[in-house]
């Protein structure tokens, strides 16, 4: 193994990273596991040449390989553990292109989600993927997961949002898949294949995105709030029954409102109750919100709407803290299901019954505009408890009985593999797998996760 880093250490010099900080850092995410073990060197690559060579050594000495953006992930997927080669692209974060007229840029992947924005915003235009992570994930990491966000309901999810992505294979070669054109349907959609891969299927070294113009308009927040989880559920899927489209629908359970309230230092909310936020946006923004406001109320919220950009995006902050709360809290299992949005009361009234039946509390979350809840398992140590583990196969096997999902945007990792055959069942899981092997013939791209 040390021959190894000999190997990139001739190739890529100061780029090799051994110390005890870097590496104790690539055994962990956002995900709050970690190896059993360091891996062999951190490799800080800066460009696509960076990432070919310290493939082709991998490919050459049959070296597992796990690619890392900024760490953020929440399933385990870039946990680089002994015997591994923690690959890093965080520092490739050029812009390569700004395209105004045909609406799409070309980045590098270690560029973080706001800071593109960032640098769109001056030309009028954004990209639309919107995690709660944004400040802190980087594109190429949205990408990998298949990410999704707040504005997904409306605008779409990382997969609507990519044209094409250069990936440098296990062996060390440049691909350049997918397209500049707004259509494009030649051959066999790699592009979209690659979405979502975890890693398996390659390193994603540049990305072509697809832009949209900054949306003309208001922006209206209506804050509702409810006696029970149960009534906001019921009004989130009422208003999209009704036919209305919200730019974002974010709905918070009485346990995760009260963790961020304490985080925030903000009142105390009142015991049991539920939260529901929602933004309407574009010309229509003011008759959207009057018209998500009759909905919710007669569901029983009591609703408040704001035509306060400030007071919005306080709004919004409360529901991006919730991570941070849980983290205050413990260590977390960030649980990531996504059931059809008419099954969203059910969902949560099985949470409810799950919550009895193991003694927990599951503070949870939801972007109930597309149906995709994030309950919390909270608890001490760094082992995820049995009955934790019990508690959330109960949790994912309802949400494949209402006709859902094992993740709606986390991706699978390490936390969910064992389930993976459970949705797919054995013989797309099997297909899925022969082609893993087909783009990484000696299984050096971040074993073990996934399948």
């Amino acid at each position: 193994m040390s021959d190894v880093v000999d190997l990139l250490r001739a190739e890529l010099g100061v780029r090799v990273d051994t110390s005890p900080g870097a590496l104790e850092a690539a055994r962990a995410d956002k995900s709050g596991h970690r190896s059993a073990g360091a891996p062999l060197a951190v490799v800080h690559a800066a460009s696509v040449s960076d990432v070919q060579r310290t493939l082709r050594i991998a490919s050459r000495t049959r070296t597992p390989v796990v690619t890392r953006g900024a760490g953020t992930g929440l399933a385990g997927a870039a946990l680089a553990g002994p015997g591994e080669i923690a690959l890093s692209t965080r520092a490739m974060t050029r812009i390569l292109e700004i395209s105004a007229d045909d609406l799409l840029a070309v980045v590098e992947p270690g560029i973080l989600n706001a800071e593109l924005n960032e640098a769109l915003a001056p030309h009028g235009l954004w990209w639309a993927p919107d995690p709660a992570s944004r400040a802190i994930s980087t594109v190429g990491g949205n990408i990998a997961t298949g990410a999704g966000g707040l504005l997904c309901a409306k605008y779409g999810v990382v997969r609507d949002a990519v044209l094409g992505v250069d990936l440098v294979t296990a062996d060390g070669e440049l691909m350049r898949l997918g397209h500049r054109s707004v259509k494009g349907v030649t051959g066999l959609d790699l592009t979209s294949l690659v979405i979502g891969s975890e890693g398996r299927l390659g390193v994603i070294v540049g990305a072509t995105l697809k832009l949209r113009r900054l949306t003309p308009g208001h922006v209206r927040t209506i804050a509702a709030t409810f006696p029970d989880v149960g009534g906001a559920a019921r009004a989130s899927s009422q208003v999209t029954a009704r036919g209305i489209q919200p730019a974002l629908m974010e709905l918070m359970d009485a346990a995760s409102l009260a963790a961020v309230h304490r985080l925030l230092a903000l009142p105390a909310p009142t015991p049991g109750a539920a939260q529901l936020t929602v933004q309407t946006d574009g010309p229509a923004a003011d008759a959207e919100a009057d018209a998500v406001a009759r909905v919710v109320r007669e569901a029983g919220g009591a609703v408040v709407i704001s035509h306060d950009p400030a007071e919005g995006e306080r709004l919004l902050t409360i529901r991006r803290s919730v991570h941070p709360a849980m983290e205050a809290m413990g260590t977390t299992l960030i649980e990531d299901v996504s059931v059809p949005r008419s099954a969203l009361p059910a969902m949560f009234a099985e949470i409810a019954r799950i919550e009895a039946d193991f003694g927990l509390v599951i503070p949870t979350v939801a972007h109930a505009g597309d149906g995709n809840l994030h309950p919390n398992f909270v608890f001490d140590g760094d082992d995820v408890p049995a009955h934790v583990w019990e508690a959330a196969d109960a949790l994912f096997r309802v949400a494949l009985a209402l006709g859902g999902t094992l993740t709606g945007e986390h991706g699978i990792g390490v936390l969910k593999r064992r389930w993976l055959v459970d949705e797919l069942g054995p013989g797309q899981w099997a297909l899925q797998e022969r082609v893993v092997r087909a783009f990484d013939p000696e299984g050096i791209l971040n074993p073990g996760k996934v399948f």
